[in-house]
């Protein structure tokens, strides 16, 4: 047998033309996720063509490594202090094993779902991830093509490497988020948001765990802030609030931009006082990222938020933080389904987003394993993951016995540990 060149699989069968035909929906049809795995078995028998990456999602970080820079790894593997952190949140997600139930008649399924009142093919949306130029050259133009195509949300950056405009080009009507970092000037935050508006972003993730930055030392080793040397920075140089605050002379200048960047961000003195301005500006749903308290939660829905994301950045703001598994329960029980609670931080697997989903978050979102696809294939890559994802998420949801993503309870569950 043989390994596709190109893709997964090779392009020039009608494989993907079969996959792209499942993803056509309609109001009364889901996509049929689980069929990835009988195209993979058909495709080798047929066609002696196996797939060209690991379906084993956890074995794709070594092969990333392999192809990423020194700086590309520092910035998307590594993490705060000794990375207690990031090992954390995967052992959290190990301590739970499912509980399997049978004849529960789940010849139908679905994964789709609903947040914020915006319908979703799945409970899993791509994590907003800065700088993915650091992986691929296509960064985030090949990740919204990728989400669009397979109809997932994508989660845009502030950080990115291209702007708002250009991955709404990329997207087309594909669903898309953006994510805010709340920069000390306003009028650029304003700006930002009249933009992704614009450009049809319909919901805003607004990250708070990220007021200052952690202590990295991989990062700090090789003294590699990106944004400093005029990577991660397009949708700021593309905009006309942060651009009028440098001079003329200094705009094509990477180091001005990098200290502009440098004294607008981060926001150490942002609080809770300053959301009813964010409410004002922004008319759509508001997600607040970074949520590990259950008090925190509750805050937010008493700020009229509309949804919660239990992160802890992927374990790259505060080395030995709680797993976000472990702080999941509790923040589900504080907001008492009176807004949507999502998770990120540790999520590889379909068996990972399943556990979350167990547990009450409504969706998981995706980050480092994307990533490690965008980097060894580029929007083929991101693909593969999501595919992979979603086909292991329902055929485990079928073992466990549940027909929906809604018939998840923690009943499924055993926490070993």
């Amino acid at each position: 047998m043989r390994r596709s060149p190109l893709l997964w699989f090779d392009t020039g069968t009608n494989v993907l033309d079969r996959l792209r035909a499942k993803l056509n929906t309609s109001a009364d049809t889901t996509p049929d996720w689980s069929g990835f795995q009988t195209d993979i078995y058909r495709r080798a028998t047929d066609d002696q063509i196996l797939p060209a990456l690991p379906t084993n999602l956890l074995a794709l970080e070594a092969l990333a490594m392999e192809v990423m820079t020194e700086e590309a790894r520092g910035y998307i593997v590594a993490s705060a202090g000794n990375g207690d952190a990031t090992r954390g949140n995967r052992d959290g997600f190990n301590r739970y094993r499912i509980l399997p139930r049978v004849l529960a008649g789940v010849d139908k399924r679905s994964l789709a779902t609903s947040v914020v009142g915006e319908s979703q093919l799945a409970p899993m949306i791509l994590a907003p991830v800065g700088v993915q130029t650091l992986a691929h050259p296509d960064g985030e133009l090949a990740t919204a093509r990728a989400a669009a195509h397979t109809g997932i949300t994508y989660v845009h950056s502030q950080a990115a490497s291209h702007s708002f405009e250009e991955v709404a080009d990329a997207a087309g009507s594909g669903r898309r988020w953006f994510q805010l970092y709340w920069v000390t000037d306003r009028n650029v935050v304003l700006s930002f948001l009249d933009r992704a508006k614009n450009a049809g972003f319909s919901s805003l993730v607004l990250t708070v765990d990220t007021v200052v930055l952690g202590w990295r030392p991989a990062d700090l080793n090789r003294g590699f802030l990106p944004f400093l040397r005029g990577i991660g920075v397009r949708n700021y140089t593309t905009d006309p609030a942060f651009m009028s605050t440098i001079e003329v002379a200094r705009r094509g200048d990477p180091h001005a931009i990098g200290e502009q960047w440098l004294r607008i961000f981060p926001h150490a003195g942002l609080n809770w006082t300053d959301l009813a301005w964010l409410r004002d500006q922004w008319k759509g749903p508001i997600l607040i990222k970074g949520i590990q308290h259950p008090h925190d939660a509750t805050r937010s829905i008493d700020e009229g938020l509309d949804g919660v994301i239990v992160s802890n950045h992927g374990g790259r703001q505060i080395d030995s933080g709680l797993a976000t598994i472990d702080s999941l329960a509790a923040i589900v029980a504080a907001v008492d389904d009176r807004i949507p609670v999502l998770i990120d931080s540790g999520i590889r697997t379909g068996t990972d987003v399943l556990k979350a989903i167990a547990l009450g978050a409504s969706a998981a979102l995706i980050g480092r394993s994307f990533l490690y696809g965008l980097a060894l294939a580029g929007q083929a890559g991101v693909e593969h993951v999501i595919r992979c994802t979603l086909a292991e998420l329902e055929l485990s949801m079928a073992l466990a016995g549940a027909s929906t993503p809604d018939e998840l309870t923690p009943d499924h569950l055993r926490r070993t540990r």
